[in-house]
This record gives structure tokens, C-alpha cells and sequence, in this order.
């Protein structure tokens, strides 16, 4: 159960990587992921003083944006687009 209220927090880690393993592996399967994650984070929480630290849902894109154009790109591809991308110039 707190894996499904997970998956509906708002721009949350979890969320995220929720929806990015629905479309690979399906519903169920997503939600055991999440409840593995949850799992993972609460024995370092108890394993390490700590506190938990939310990542927030642009996690994934921001770690690797290069990788988060190729996917938008192959998805803009499979559903009939073609798709060229042409940088912006960095500001400052």
C-alpha cells in the first residue's frame, strides 16, 4: 500500500521512476520496483542515522539529460515524428 500512495505523490522520485517502469514492465510489476526502492531507503535510513532525502521527480532528467533527449526522441520516432534536435547556445 505505501507504494501506491508513492506513485501518486507529485513531482516525487518515486513517482517518476513509477511511470518510466510502467511502460516497460507493466503495472504490478512497476509497483513492486517502488516497494523494493522504499525498502532500500528505509533500511538506510534505520542502517545510517539519517534522514530521508527526496530527490525530487526531474531526478532522472537531470542526472543524465542526454540520455532523457534520446528517449524522447526514439518515443517522438515510434509514434510517427521525425525529429531533429539543434542545441540552444549556452547563456552567460
Amino acid at each position: 500500500m505505501a507504494a501506491f500512495g508513492a506513485t501518486r505523490t507529485k513531482d516525487s522520485f518515486l513517482q517518476a521512476r513509477y511511470k518510466r517502469r510502467t511502460l516497460r514492465r507493466g503495472l504490478i510489476k512497476a509497483l513492486v520496483v517502488i516497494e523494493h526502492s522504499i525498502t532500500i531507503a528505509v533500511w538506510h535510513m534505520l542502517h545510517d542515522p539519517m534522514p530521508y532525502h527526496e530527490l525530487g521527480g526531474s531526478y532522472l532528467t537531470q542526472r543524465d539529460p542526454e540520455r532523457a533527449a534520446r528517449r524522447s526522441v526514439s518515443w517522438l520516432n515510434e509514434i510517427g515524428y521525425r525529429v531533429t534536435l539543434d542545441p540552444m547556445e549556452a547563456a552567460g
